[in-house]
């Protein structure tokens, strides 16, 4: 994460936080359970080269029996691509080619794929998931050209800045008209919404210490249309969870209220 400097705009998380990387984390995650699905929210997926991705996401699908969700998202960040040696302007596009060379990695023998930017001529990778091409791809962004992606593309849409009911609307119905001109049935499009979006005030870094706000969100939420919730666990350490075990206690007392008074 970049470091805010002249020029470069600041983002909504203090570069020194401590933010695992996910794929590991799960991995951990994986071996200490049995049950969770094991999902991201989200992979920077055009930061990363995708058929190491297709490979480790495999790995852990199959080591875990079948639970992997994958979320993927194109990132805001541009200092990070120019980190790491990616291009941040073609984002878009790679993307695009890599959600469907995962896909035909986790489906076929032998991929050959043309593709501006990943070209691949008869490549095999095994084990497949025990998911196989339909582990779930679950897809982030609040754009025009995400709305697209995820109606062509997605198993669902990972929502983070909605605002109200009018503003989900809106948003629903461009993923599913997307969906209807790809030939796709919408309402087989998953939805999804972080409870709240990333903080970027000082009411923002508060919200999660208050255990009613969050579940009179949820409760909004699911009116809306949206199937899931996220708990953003890095806001819970800025509203004062500043420990693993501080943030699991907090974890574990907003998921008891909210099955019990939403479901």
């Amino acid at each position: 994460m970049g470091v805010p400097i002249e020029g470069r705009p600041r983002g909504p998380y203090n570069p020194a936080m401590p933010i695992l990387e996910p794929l590991m984390a799960l991995s951990y995650i994986a071996a200490v359970t049995t049950r969770v699905t094991l999902g991201t929210e989200v992979l920077v997926l055009p930061q990363r080269q995708p058929a190491l991705v297709a490979k480790q996401v495999s790995t852990l699908d199959t080591l875990s029996g079948g639970r992997v969700r994958l979320g993927v998202g194109v990132g805001w960040q541009e200092s990070e691509y120019e980190a790491l040696g990616e291009p941040y302007r073609t984002r878009g596009a790679r993307m695009d080619e890599a959600i469907r060379l995962l896909r035909a990695y986790w489906t076929d023998a032998e991929v050959s794929f043309t593709s501006a930017h990943y070209p691949t001529v008869s490549m095999a990778m095994e084990p497949k998931p025990p998911q196989g091409g339909r582990l779930p791809l679950w897809i982030g962004g609040y754009s025009e050209a995400a709305f697209r992606r995820v109606g062509r593309l997605g198993d669902g849409w990972l929502a983070s800045r909605v605002t109200d009911a009018a503003d989900a609307r809106q948003a629903i119905e461009a993923i599913h008209r997307h969906a209807e001109a790809a030939g796709r049935d919408p309402g087989a499009i998953g939805l999804q919404s972080m409870v709240a979006p990333p903080p970027r005030d000082a009411a923002g870094k508060t919200f999660y210490a208050d255990h009613d706000a969050v579940v009179a969100r949820v409760a909004a939420l699911k009116a809306m249309g949206f199937g899931w919730v996220a708990l953003n666990a890095t806001a819970i350490f800025q509203a004062g969870a500043r420990s693993v075990a501080a943030m699991t206690e907090q974890l574990a007392t907003l998921h008891d209220r909210l099955r019990a008074e939403i479901g």
